[in-house]
């Protein structure tokens, strides 16, 4: 077992920094390595430099090429995150757009079609959300984060959906949003240790 968490908060002392620190707590201590993209700086612009190595799926630039080799290294990925506008933060949708390309997350081959090269790889998530549960179900914002993340980027690479967690209501009632947490982190602990 090798856990990478990933995540991208502005705030070291926000909830999602807590649930980062909850988690790697619930897991072997030689097992986990966190990539807080926030505090290290990974900047998430898509450049023209990006853009060419995505068409020619070779070529990474020097900050890309490290991240993907700290994923190479993990066998399960964490994504812990805010839910802004219902998806990632700008800061983690960036560090997805510019890692996971061509070339490394899958290659496009103009015969055989997409080989999709992250099967080894297990992807669980603790989206922290502000909103409640009714809601996300209400106005199916369940399915599509379903949609948009889980099939449009775990399947297209052929990752292994692990566990999604979300913490419901952050802003609200203490109790219940400290029972959702542990709840979160419970379930991805225990996703990853049946791996």
């Amino acid at each position: 077992m090798a856990v990478l968490i990933v995540t991208a908060h502005p705030q070291s002392d926000s909830l999602t920094a807590s649930i980062v620190d909850r988690l790697r707590d619930a897991l072997p201590a030689d097992a986990v390595r966190i990539a807080d993209l926030h505090a290290e700086g990974f900047d998430p612009r898509f450049t023209e430099a990006d853009r060419i190595t995505y068409a020619s799926g070779a070529d990474f630039p020097t900050d890309v090429a490290a991240e993907q080799a700290r994923i190479d290294e993990a066998t399960d990925v964490v994504l812990v995150f805010p839910v802004y506008w219902w998806s990632f933060p700008a800061l983690l949708k960036g560090w997805i757009d510019r890692v996971f390309v061509n070339g490394w997350a899958f290659d496009v081959d103009a015969e055989a079609g997409i080989r999709r090269n992250l099967g080894r790889l297990t992807l669980h998530m603790i989206p922290v959300a502000g909103d409640t549960e009714d809601v996300y179900e209400r106005h199916g914002y369940r399915a599509s984060f379903e949609t948009q993340i889980a099939h449009g980027i775990l399947d297209f690479c052929g990752m292994q959906r692990g566990e999604t967690a979300f913490v419901f209501d952050s802003e609200g009632d203490a109790g219940l949003r400290d029972r959702s947490v542990t709840a979160a982190i419970e379930a991805v602990a225990r996703a990853i240790s049946a791996d």
